[in-house]
């Protein structure tokens, strides 16, 4: 009889690691979701001040169609991929995929950006400023939100590698996270020169 309450005990202590191994990987792979979710609002927030921008440059930069064009296109690409990576968030293709949507996205702005120095009146118009000035507050956010991103699915990475998450991991459906690659914070701000 001593001999079945060991071995029942030792079910049960397997039995509730394994439990205990599974709930922690959901929770760990809920809260890199969730960090994802947190980029997602930067992001949306950050393709809504797009058009602003184009639109504020517009007027001043008849010549620039085609720059002005290359942004909205980037745009358009970059918001459909980071729907696409909504779904998923950690998946490797998709996040690979949302990192090169954004690099692209932020050459067409940088383009930009360089190519209003060369309009005195764009670089005095506060319509623009205002508007530049809140898509570096929000390249900032969004180069936060990226952080506890990473961190999240660091953590859910290393439960799912550590013994004996792996063997719960292995057995059931959660797949490693992929890190979402810098792409926020590059766009280059125009320095302000004030002379009063």
């Amino acid at each position: 009889m001593g001999f079945f309450l060991f071995v029942g005990a030792v079910i049960t202590t397997v039995l509730a690691i394994i439990i205990n191994s599974y709930n922690d990987l959901v929770k760990y792979r809920n809260r890199y979701r969730n960090a994802y979710a947190q980029i997602n609002v930067q992001l949306q927030r950050r393709y809504d001040l797009i058009p602003n921008l184009v639109e504020t440059a517009k007027g001043c930069m008849k010549y620039e169609k085609e720059t002005l064009e290359a942004i909205i296109s980037a745009r358009n690409s970059a918001i459909t991929i980071s729907s696409n990576a909504a779904k998923n968030p950690g998946d490797s293709k998709k996040m690979k995929q949302l990192s090169s949507a954004e690099a692209a996205l932020n050459n067409a702005l940088n383009r930009l950006i360089g190519i209003t120095e060369s309009y005195p009146e764009l670089k005095a118009d506060r319509a623009m400023n205002k508007v530049m000035e809140e898509l570096s507050s929000t390249e900032n956010r969004i180069a936060f939100a990226r952080q506890a991103f990473n961190d999240a699915v660091t953590v859910y990475n290393t439960k799912r590698e550590a013994f004996p998450g792996n063997l719960v991991a292995d057995g059931s459906n959660f797949t490693p996270a992929y890190l979402l690659e810098g792409f926020a914070s590059e766009v280059k701000t125009p320095p302000r020169v004030s002379f009063e």
